[in-house]
């Protein structure tokens, strides 16, 4: 069975290079992004591989829960799910406005909540599935929560929102769910002093969707390797 995997915040920095590493693989693969134009030109020189752009709003729930439904559509089905979208608010807690949380937490929480609460029934009747959440060491309590508040806080609620949800899996059911961080990646959120380069971030999320029916569940990794919460 060829996997067919959607990718949000697909056409740029990390996100482009999930889709180039899936694409690589042989997987038909769904870009989701905000712009559908911006989208066709990522793609522009993934040569001789089967993706399809799909324009999405996570700050719109309903709009969402649309999105999947065209989505499923181009392919019959979706496979593997991987939220990577995210957004960086870097402002100190006596700067940060309420409404940035509630943006942050939108996008990295309920905008991927919505998305697995779509396709993961369908993952779990078809006894195959693979969810991958784009998280950061900046949300682990085991790293200290040092990132930005609203970026450590919607981070860490979505290491919750991976355990919480992995927990519910059966053992007997083919059907994964981690979180991952990329590490400190040269991308606009990144920035230019990052040591890793996009592909390199993208690896673990590729290698992820791409487990065999004994791999993991309820994880936290970066490069390959399980971390603490």
């Amino acid at each position: 069975m060829t996997p067919i995997v959607f990718v949000t915040g697909g056409n740029r920095g990390i996100g482009l290079e999930i889709v180039r590493g899936f694409a690589k693989e042989g997987c038909k693969v769904l870009l989701g992004c905000r712009n559908e134009e911006d989208g066709e030109q990522a793609i522009e020189d993934i040569v001789g591989a089967d993706v399809q752009v799909i324009e999405m709003d996570l700050s719109n729930d309903q709009q969402v829960e649309d999105t999947i439904v065209r989505a499923e559509a181009v392919y019959g089905r979706i496979d593997v799910l991987v939220n990577n979208a995210g957004v960086m608010d870097d402002a100190d807690w006596q700067d940060l406005d309420v409404s940035k949380i509630k943006h942050s937490m939108q996008v990295h929480v309920n905008g991927a909540f919505t998305l697995i609460k779509q396709l993961l029934p369908g993952m779990l009747e078809r006894n195959y599935g693979r969810i991958i959440n784009m998280s950061s060491g900046w949300g682990s309590f085991h790293e200290g929560m040092e990132g930005p508040l609203a970026y450590a806080v919607s981070k860490a609620a979505l290491n919750a929102l991976t355990l919480n949800l992995a927990n519910s899996i059966d053992d007997d059911k083919n059907v994964q769910i981690n979180s991952m961080c990329p590490g400190w990646v040269h991308t606009r959120m990144g920035g230019r002093d990052a040591p890793k380069s996009p592909e390199e971030g993208a690896e673990t999320a590729v290698w992820l969707g791409l487990q065999e029916e004994d791999g993991p569940n309820g994880k936290f990794f970066r490069d390959k390797t399980e971390i603490e919460w």
